[in-house]
């Protein structure tokens, strides 16, 4: 696969075209196009590369497809009820969360405001 390849099934998955990442990048509209005969430089590769959130080794066909940071949808973390999602993806100075810390996510990222209010007294009010 080339790195025009890679780049287009990148920009797929985000559903965008190649001219909008174009753009958003401060390239020519063209610019990928133009990659199917010329090498982008390291300086464009870097961008491309941080903008989908991969290694330039991923572009250069050297690595996996494996993203550098996956993105964590905060909201839907604060909603789940699921402890193997908090402690899979959070965690404070390297240990668990807390409950209290739990909440207080929850507090930030939730609609139910009331709801978690409640829930945050009720802990404070266990220890």
């Amino acid at each position: 696969m080339t790195i025009f390849e890679r780049v287009k099934e990148l920009s797929e998955k985000q559903g965008k075209s190649l001219q909008r990442v174009s753009e958003e990048l401060g390239f020519s509209s063209n610019y990928f196009y133009r990659m199917k005969k010329q090498q982008p430089t390291a300086e464009k590769l870097k961008l491309i590369a941080d903008y989908f959130n991969v290694s330039v080794d991923y572009l250069l066909g050297r690595a996996e497809a494996k993203p550098i940071n996956e993105p964590i949808d905060l909201t839907e973390v604060a909603n789940s009820d699921d402890d193997a999602v908090w402690s899979r993806l959070l965690s404070s100075g390297g240990r668990p969360l807390t409950e209290k810390d739990k909440m207080a996510i929850k507090l930030l990222f939730s609609d139910k405001w009331d709801e978690i209010t409640q829930k945050a007294k009720d802990l404070d009010n266990k220890d």
